[in-house]
């Protein structure tokens, strides 16, 4: 009798809960639209999840949608509704330049992912503003100085060679497969490269090993919904971050020691410490820092230079098998300042001369920007035009990729020839190459990541003779989460050199 009536003191309230559902979800529904306003986007959303199913199932579909509903607008600005936050998407050069340059506590705040703060942590420096922010850039400026390029060159070229010999290994001994998928060993290459740059001496194999692991973890927890919970992916990803950083950490610490004993630099992280030690010794008041804010820099580095860099690799094998005559102008550059044969390697004066080289090395990022948008969050309502003003709380796209296809002379075709000193059109349409960012927060490695694409371009064309396995919609974009060539780039791959 009695579970009787708790029964029916239940049931008589469904009604009642119904309607306060729907009453949250009515309410929902009204602040969406009240955000949007006159924006194009969807009309109604999905209560409480939006449509970031749509975006997890189909991310290309998705942002295309979200351009083209950019497009349609005279602002160049499109909305929508993700997991309870609200988004915009901007199209227009100009309005992403002002989202650019208003990166402060008052304005625009940068988190790298939707939900960045969640899987990075706050020891980051993409979160840091002001004098902070300059400091610590200044600090890191000697990472990227011609010495350092230099010592980094050296490494990434022993990487690049040990790993392209072995894809013409596996190419030769397994023939049944026929081509290979590029991505997956473009991505070990980078993450091999990236451990040895910045933190070369002081990961064991041991721990390289569980380092590749989270940073998969990472990857796959990038591309899921933000559920923090044991055995979803996103919970998976952020876990991965922590034990990273931490690893990051040691290295940094076992560095310092180093660089106060007075040992040469032979990493990224080693230039690092070095600097810290000087400003330490001249400052009045000394820089105080820990090792674990340290590894969530390096791992911003990693996530920077890892992802974006196996994007770029992809699309310049994608681009030079479908334009043959700029592969045979690369290699009759290349062939000027390398011979592989004669196992010199290929310094850092060398490489600045390869003019052609490095305006293919930059059409490439040009026209395929591999993280397409920077993701900032309103910290206070903000007017970006003189009738929108953007809520507090909006996660605001700007969309790198579509600047590059604004200003360029006919931005559709893949022309090297751009970026050559006759046409200039790298300075003409500045304001429209976007893909290393723009204003206080603009990639700091930027020369680094050209270097690296311009190594691998010199010698996957001159060491590999290559042809895409061509089928139904290989070169369309997807994301993972950079984008890639939708076939993961598969290529026919034969050695080319004697040696």
């Amino acid at each position: 009798m009695e579970f009787l009536y708790l029964w029916d003191v239940a049931t008589s309230y469904i009604p009642y809960v119904i309607s306060l559902i729907a009453f949250i979800i009515l309410l929902e529904q009204i602040s969406y639209l009240k955000k949007r306003r006159f924006l194009p986007g969807p009309t109604l959303v999905l209560p409480f999840i939006g449509n970031s199913i749509s975006l997890v199932v189909n991310p290309t579909k998705f942002w295309d949608l979200q351009s083209s509903y950019a497009k349609s607008s005279p602002l160049g600005i499109s909305a929508n509704y993700i997991v309870g936050r609200y988004i915009l998407y901007i199209y227009s050069t100009e309005l992403s330049h002002k989202i650019f340059a208003n990166v402060r506590p008052d304005a625009f705040h940068l988190v790298g992912h939707p939900f960045g703060k969640k899987l990075f942590g706050d020891h980051n420096l993409i979160y840091m503003f002001g004098q902070d922010h300059k400091d610590m850039r200044r600090r890191i400026a000697p990472n990227f100085t011609p010495k350092a390029l230099q010592i980094y060159t050296n490494i990434q070229q022993q990487i690049i060679l040990k790993h392209l010999k072995s894809w013409c290994q596996k190419a030769a001994t397994d023939q049944s497969s026929g081509s290979i998928a590029l991505r997956i060993f473009c991505r070990d290459m980078n993450l091999e490269t990236s451990q040895t740059v910045f933190v070369g001496p002081y990961l064991s194999g041991e721990a390289r090993q569980r380092f590749n692991r989270d940073y998969n973890f990472f990857n796959v927890g990038l591309m899921k919904l933000p559920i923090d919970l044991p055995g979803f992916a996103f919970r998976n990803a952020r876990l991965a971050v922590e034990r990273l950083v931490e690893t990051l950490a040691g290295c940094a610490e076992e560095s310092d020691k180093r660089m106060k004993a007075g040992e040469e630099p032979t990493c990224l992280i080693d230039f690092w410490m070095q600097e810290n030690l000087r400003v330490l010794a001249e400052a009045e008041k000394p820089f105080e820092y820990s090792y674990k804010e340290i590894g969530g820099h390096l791992f911003d580095f990693l996530f920077a230079s890892q992802d974006a860099s196996t994007s770029s690799l992809l699309w310049a094998v994608t681009f030079l098998d479908s334009h043959p005559e700029v592969l045979q102008k690369v290699r009759k550059e290349v062939a000027q300042y390398w011979v592989p044969e004669s196992n010199a390697a290929i310094t850092g004066e060398k490489l600045r001369e390869m003019k052609y080289t490095e305006a293919v090395a930059r059409e490439v990022v040009r026209i395929r920007a591999p993280a397409t948008m920077v993701p900032h969050i309103a910290g206070v309502d903000f007017p970006l035009t003189e009738n929108y003003v953007i809520p507090k709380g909006t996660i605001v796209f700007p969309s790198v990729f579509d600047s590059s296809f604004q200003g360029f002379t006919e931005p559709g075709l893949f022309d090297p020839d751009r970026f050559m000193d006759e046409r200039q059109e790298d300075r003409v349409y500045k304001r429209n190459f976007l893909a290393f960012g723009a204003g206080s927060h603009q990639c700091v490695g930027q020369r680094y990541a050209i270097n690296h694409l311009m190594l691998f371009i010199a010698m996957f064309t001159m060491l590999i003779d290559f042809k895409r396995d061509r089928s139904d919609g290989c070169d369309e974009i997807a994301y993972v989460p950079t984008i890639v060539p939708k076939d993961d780039c598969r290529v026919f791959i034969s050695q080319r050199c004697s040696q």
